[in-house]
């Protein structure tokens, strides 16, 4: 059986690290909102369509995502978890999640383990909070998720275990350790942990078992090889189809999508169930950067499907967690959520396909 679980951003509230850092009031729907096409047939913005520019301080909002995830066979959710040295940011509404009891929706979280900097601003290298690693923190770390999140009913579990993901191993300066004091430190309460990470910036250890990880994840999409910039000889050509010079717009990268799929379904791949697969439906974060942008073109429900259709080939008679990237990052140009063009129509593919998985 194939188990869909959407990645889902705590952004959309307010809060105050982002009311310091950008402005009163500011949440992803302010970067949402304010993107414009960048060239002809440009998909900007993505605006919602079903749910609206929700709030997830709101009960009802997160029931909402929850039900609407549930109509479309989707298994649960992995939200992104931030923890900087014990303090956590948009973490409201997991919290908020936690005390209510809603929605009754399975859940799991990913530690998205990077500083927080600039990037809104394409401002990589301005640390707004850094992330420091050390065994003091990893011991208390461990111990808050087992008192509250892995506590939790709905929390996902693999044979027992809470399924626990990282999301950028290679930052650590020694996941191998880490990973050892959390299971010593879990082994204390009875609780045996499952821990994965996600294969993303070309961190792909040959043998990730023997650093304690119990899988991986095909962290999608990857365009550390694929999306280029453009060609200077494009240039003039660019301008007179746009009408006017556009700044910085060649720092952007760009890609096809059909053509990433097709590579997608081409690539060699061998089954391991201790690998799962991703997928996503887009990607363009031309929203959140000026510079340095990574655009997919041509994205369409139909491409989508075509690809999702090779991994249930692949997973045929077998067990697995699909990763789907993402269900709200709308930012980035990748969610299931409804938007304005396409509706509910990489929902209908996800459901339509995965239904006998």
């Amino acid at each position: 059986m194939i188990k869909p679980i959407a990645i889902n951003l705590p952004q959309f509230h307010p809060f105050a690290e982002n009311d310091e850092w950008w402005g009163k009031g500011f949440t992803e729907w302010t970067n949402v909102t304010k993107a414009k096409p960048l060239f002809k047939g440009h998909y900007q913005p993505h605006l919602p369509a079903d749910l609206g520019f929700y709030d997830l301080r709101l009960e009802e909002a997160r029931i909402a995502q929850a039900e609407l995830a549930r109509m479309y066979g989707i298994h649960g959710f992995c939200y992104y978890h931030y923890w900087f040295n014990g303090k956590r940011i948009m973490n409201r509404p997991l919290d908020d999640m936690l005390k209510t009891q809603t929605p009754d929706f399975p859940f799991m979280l990913c530690w998205a383990n990077e500083n927080w900097t600039k990037r809104w601003d394409g401002l990589d290298h301005e640390v707004l909070i850094k992330q420091d690693y050390s065994t003091e923190d990893d011991i208390e770390h461990i111990r808050f998720l087992l008192n509250t999140f892995f506590k939790d009913d709905r929390y996902i579990k693999v044979k027992g275990k809470p399924f626990f993901v990282i999301y950028r191993p290679a930052l650590f300066p020694d996941i191998k350790q880490t990973i050892k004091t959390w299971r010593d430190e879990a082994a204390k309460s009875g609780t045996e942990l499952y821990i994965g990470f996600m294969q993303s910036f070309a961190y792909k250890p040959d043998n990730f078992e023997s650093l304690g990880f119990d899988c991986s994840i095909d962290f999608q999409p990857n365009l550390s090889s694929f999306a280029k910039k453009p060609k200077r000889k494009l240039k003039d050509r660019i301008k007179r189809r746009l009408g006017h010079p556009l700044p910085d717009f060649y720092s952007h990268r760009f890609a096809s999508y059909p053509s990433y799929v097709d590579q997608m379904i081409n690539s060699e791949f061998t089954y391991k169930a201790n690998e799962f697969p991703g997928i996503t439906p887009g990607w363009d974060n031309a929203a959140r950067r000026t510079k340095g942008a990574t655009i997919f073109t041509d994205s369409t429900p139909s491409d989508y499907s075509k690809w999702l259709k090779a991994i249930k080939g692949r997973y045929e008679n077998k067990d697995t967690y699909l990763f789907i990237n993402a269900w709200n990052e709308w930012a980035e140009g990748n969610h299931l959520e409804p938007d304005q063009k396409w509706g509910r129509q990489y929902l209908e593919q996800t459901a339509k396909i995965l239904k006998d998985a």
